[in-house]
């Protein structure tokens, strides 16, 4: 009998992170997710179980993505429920809406340490885990991580998970573990709530983006995928 697949997913209770765990459950995985708020984790716990019945196999985790205690805990307890641990995906992350000129300097602190050290303890609690299962760390990353922009330092933290990916894939791919960065360029999430207005044209849906996280994390053993970018169309950068 073929064990079951098990992914982890920080910030998956809403947005991106929450239509790939859609996606896995349907897909008969096994699946937990973690977030701060644990009101938004329990209400997106009882969509799935009105969409999906009782035959699923959710796990939901409150804790701060960038907790190395929170981590560690939600590594340990999704590997003693499932058994073991295939996929984690470091999906947690906001923007602060001020650059590097602005005067509120008051959200910057908490976005690095969410956006960088975050996935950075994610890799660090799973890699034990996914080194006996062979599998695959996803991070996601942004458009904003590939191409300057002036004084913004959201990018300057999806910079840095870029660089993260790379250094991560050249230390464990001689342990049969593989990683991809997914880089998604203007998507339709909470994050224009924050950052102000969306930009006219195209923007990708959660569930766009989401496919890719999925077909990442569905990768053959065996097989590296090291980075994605998508962007909707008419996104000149």
């Amino acid at each position: 009998m073929t064990a079951p697949h098990v992914t982890l997913i920080t910030g998956g209770s809403g947005g991106i992170g929450a239509a790939t765990a859609r996606q896995l459950l349907r897909q008969g995985r096994k699946v937990a997710v973690t977030g701060r708020d644990g009101d938004r984790l329990k209400a997106f716990a009882q969509s799935v179980a009105g969409e999906l019945g009782s035959e699923h196999d959710l796990l939901t985790l409150v804790g701060h993505a960038a907790d190395e205690d929170a981590v560690e805990s939600a590594v340990a307890t999704t590997v003693e429920w499932f058994g073991r641990l295939d996929a984690v995906v470091a999906n947690a992350g906001f923007a602060d809406p001020d650059n590097l000129g602005g005067d509120d300097t008051s959200g910057w602190r908490e976005m690095v340490l969410t956006n960088v050290l975050g996935p950075a303890l994610l890799i660090r609690a799973a890699l034990p885990a996914l080194k006996r299962t062979g599998g695959r760390i996803v991070l996601v990353g942004s458009v904003a991580g590939l191409v300057h922009t002036p004084g913004n330092l959201y990018g300057a933290t999806k910079w840095a998970v870029t660089g993260l990916a790379e250094n991560t894939r050249l230390m464990v791919t001689g342990d049969g573990v593989g990683v991809t960065l997914v880089a998604p360029g203007r998507t339709d999430t909470g994050f224009w709530d924050v950052v102000g207005q969306a930009p006219e044209g195209r923007l990708l849906t959660a569930d766009q983006v989401a496919d890719s996280l999925t077909w990442a994390v569905n990768q053959p053993s065996g097989v590296d995928v090291n980075t994605v970018v998508i962007r909707p169309l008419g996104q000149p950068v």
